[in-house]
């Protein structure tokens, strides 16, 4: 792949001329929600941390797709990973932490929703889809290890609070097409009564044919809202609703890349989610000074995945000309035109008959069949109530604003998963033959029956104390002191192997912990907020990480699950400090820096075994950094910003990992390269797909009443690839092809409005207007294909151990080539 930037470089330095966006703010507001429930806020310059927020019109105005892709463009040390393939499933990254829909990821940072934990109970994924963009209100994206946002607040926690009536009255109706087959609708109504009753209602529907081979998208989503509101209390019900079916078809080899950017590696890979949720708030004024808030909650989740992929335990083995028993077995079952000699990959780039054969056999279709189809089912069940005391008066003889909450969490889960055998299609489909995965149809691997099924139930309950106070200790000074108290436990029962024996996923845990933060800001000089804290927060472990830490029992995949010995939680401590400009000049800026340590780390680790492992606490890694943030309004109409984010985080442990793609493993320097091997990370080896530098720009011009123009311009440089996590890789373009990581890349997009009269305004978008190729993660993986595109197995001789060499490849993320959009708005 090429990267040409010149051009984007430019835009990036023409717009810092103009000036930047602050990292600590996006909208002037004075107050920030300091817990996931609303009611208790403080003064943002009292905040010991560099708190981002953002309005609906922030939103809007950035006619960004969804949520993410706006914390892309315009949040400080936010980047995505695009591994699913589907813009509407990204790996949001916010200080090398993530928020991923992805199960089996290394989840760090906690999104909530109107006080509701959005991370999933199976795996604390996020499903970004199921956000609808047009309810958000406002959000507040809080770094660091933040105690009070509960469990998974390691590297930050995301609240996002929604519209209501009163404040966003009136009904407006808009409409979009775009590139790729883009069409997007999208309704709101909101209105009250003079007595403070209130109501919102929103719907989405989108659904485009995405610019890759089979790459649709349809999303569907329901908001509403029915509240009162009175001088001393605030009740609201609202109601999510969204069922979306989704193709991302993941990373792509990097030859076929270059061939085709709109190219598979296999297809279909889709994901199907139905979401439902009730929430009830309440806010309760106690007088002056005492405020009683909290939420009560019941979500349900189903979600459906089926990803047809290649076969890789197939790679080695020889899959061409039927065997005389294969052939008796086809002939048998009616089948003909079976070739009787002479089947090789020269004249059979897609070989199917010995595959088929193998099923009919039920010997080994798992080693000869060269596709699979893989099948997921999860059912989530959960609910839960937040409560807050909040208190504005003295405390120890000071001014203090405080609060006392309690919380608990219940939720009840399935996951099932199958799998089904078959052959390898030109078009890069799979077609089954009824092999599966149940240790029995599938036959044998390696002489082990083919069992690749998982059927867990799993019960959790989290209950929490927490408590927090902020003390006005001087004039301009003030002493943050919080800390939260989560005890919670978790139940699995195994369908297919009941019992606590080998392979079982049955376990009962419970982890408990104590975690703090305490913080001080002050006013060195008039206009100049500092400020220094430090916190800790933690995780505990998923279900797919307790079913995979057995080293006896080792997976080759994290979603291949087997033992469940007990893990530890993960402990994050972050430390961090900073100068801003105080809320209210012309000017905002500021500079920061920080450093969070995570101890008892979750990594998947190599076992003996070759190609498999399990997860396993194997001890620290560490991200640290400086952020840097401008804005202001230099010219009447005009408002602009700037963020840049030098970012460095790093393995502080050493440990074995698999590393069969990577040209520095074990296997590769004892001279045998192409088969598995391990490498070993060192302490200051560099975490893969996180890049070390970030620089973000926009800027929005008005030109009178009626027409608006804004731009916006993203620069990432390049990471190492998943798998190169010791960063020794290097290609020998025979049996290991491209360079183990991503490179940087810039990316401009600009939009504009014009509102010809009342009520209506026309807009359009063009993203990334220089049309660059780009990646924005990157994988080592072998690989089945030639440089034509077509499949191979046994790609050279058996070596002096016997073994067949594979070749492997980089493989590329690809970004969304130049497309555009154009809507209208009409408002009522």
């Amino acid at each position: 792949m090429t990267h040409r930037h010149s051009s984007c470089w430019a835009a990036l330095a023409l717009a810092y001329a103009s000036a930047s966006h602050a990292q600590i703010q996006l909208e002037r507001v004075q107050v920030v929600g300091v817990s996931p429930v609303a009611g208790v806020d403080i003064p943002r310059d009292w905040i010991p941390a560099a708190v981002q927020t953002a309005r609906a019109a922030d939103l809007e105005r950035s006619q960004a797709l969804d949520l993410a892709s706006f914390m892309n463009r315009r949040l400080g040390s936010v980047h995505l990973n695009e591994m699913q393939g589907n813009p509407l499933q990204p790996d949001v990254n916010f200080r090398g932490y993530t928020a991923s829909p992805l199960l089996g990821s290394q989840q760090g940072l906690s999104v909530y929703l109107d006080g509701v934990r959005l991370n999933q109970p199976f795996g604390d994924v996020v499903s970004w889809d199921l956000i609808p963009k047009a309810a958000i209100a406002s959000i507040a994206l809080n770094p660091g290890s933040n105690p009070l946002f509960g469990l998974n607040t390691l590297g930050g926690a995301l609240s996002v609070q929604t519209k209501d009536g009163l404040k966003q009255p009136g009904t407006s109706l808009q409409l979009t097409a775009g590139s790729h087959g883009r069409r997007a609708a999208e309704f709101e109504v909101g209105g009250g009564s003079a007595g403070g009753t209130h109501w919102y209602v929103t719907g989405h529907k989108f659904r485009e044919r995405g610019w890759r081979v089979d790459s649709k998208s349809d999303v569907n989503q329901l908001f509403a809202k029915l509240g009162h509101r009175n001088a001393d209390t605030d009740i609201a019900l609202t109601a999510s609703l969204a069922d979306t079916d989704l193709n991302g078809n993941g990373l792509q080899e990097q030859r076929l890349l270059e061939r085709d950017r709109a190219s598979v590696y296999t297809r279909p890979d889709n994901t199907r989610n139905r979401a439902a949720l009730l929430n009830l708030a309440l806010s309760h004024s106690l007088g002056e000074q005492w405020t009683l808030a909290g939420n009560a909650y019941v979500r349900s989740i189903r979600t459906r995945t089926y990803n047809g992929d290649l076969n890789d335990d197939a790679l080695d083995q020889s899959l061409y000309q039927p065997s005389a028993a294969d052939r008796a077995a086809l002939a048998a079952a009616g089948y003909t035109g079976f070739p009787t000699a002479g089947e090789s990959a020269a004249n059979t780039p897609f070989p199917k008959w010995r595959c088929i054969a193998q099923a009919l056999l039920k010997d080994e279709p798992g080693e000869k069949c060269n596709g699979v189809i893989n099948q997921t089912r999860t059912n989530q069940h959960n609910a839960g109530f937040n409560a807050q005391l909040g208190y504005d008066g003295r405390l120890l003889g000071l001014p203090s604003q405080s609060l006392i909450g309690a919380a608990a969490d219940f939720s009840r889960s399935r996951f099932v998963q199958g799998s089904e055998l078959g052959y390898l299609n030109a078009d890069r489909s799979i077609t089954g033959v009824g092999a599966f995965g149940d240790g029995v149809g599938g036959g044998n691997v390696d002489g082990a029956p083919y069992d690749t099924r998982v059927d867990l139930a799993g019960r959790t309950r989290t209950l929490s104390l927490f408590a927090s106070t902020v003390l006005t200790v001087a004039s301009g000074t003030h002493l943050t002191v919080s800390a939260r108290y989560n005890h919670s436990t978790a139940r699995n029962r195994d369908a297919i192997t009941p019992g606590a024996g080998p392979g079982s996923l049955d376990g009962d845990h419970a982890f408990s912990r104590l975690n703090p933060a305490l913080g001080l800001t002050f006013t060195p000089v008039a206009g100049v907020n500092a400020w220094a804290g430090v916190s800790q927060g933690s995780r505990d472990p998923s279900s797919i990480e307790l079913g995979c830490a057995d080293p006896a029992n080792p997976c080759k995949l994290p979603n291949a699950m087997a033992g469940d010995p007990p893990l530890r939680q993960v402990v994050t401590t972050t430390v961090e400090a900073g100068i801003r400009g105080a809320a209210g000049g012309p000017l905002a800026w500021s500079v920061g820096v920080f450093r969070s340590d995570n101890r008892d780390d979750l990594l998947f680790v190599a076992d003996d075994a070759a190609g498999f492992g399990y997860f396993k606490n194997f001890g620290k890694t560490r991200r640290q950094g400086v952020e840097l943030g401008l804005s202001g309004q230099p010219a009447k109409g005009l408002a602009a910003g700037i963020n840049l984010t030098l970012l460095d985080a790093t393995y502080r442990t050493a440990e074995r990992v698999n590393g069969a793609s990577n040209s520095s493993n074990d296997a590769a320097q004892a001279g045998l390269p192409g088969v598995n091997g391990n490498i070993a990370t060192r302490p200051g080896d560099h975490m893969p797909l996180v890049p070390r530098r970030m620089l973000k720009l926009y800027a929005d011009l008005d030109l009178g009443d009626a027409w608006s123009l804004g731009a916006d311009a993203i620069a990432m440089s390049g990471a190492a690839a998943r798998g190169n996590e010791n960063g020794l890789h290097r290609p020998d373009d025979t049996y290991y092809l491209g360079a183990g990581r991503s490179a940087g890349y810039a990316v401009v997009n600009i939009n504009a409005a014009w509102k010809p009269m009342k009520g209506l305004k026309l807009f359009a978008q063009v993203n990334n207007l220089f049309d660059r190729d780009y990646a924005t993660a990157a994988q080592l993986g072998p690989t089945g294909f030639d440089s034509a595109g077509n499949f191979q197995s046994r790609p050279f001789a058996a070596n002096a151990n016997g073994d067949r060499p594979l070749r492997h490849a980089t493989f590329y993320a690809p970004g969304a080539p130049r497309s555009v959009a154009v809507g209208v708005k009409f408002n009522f």
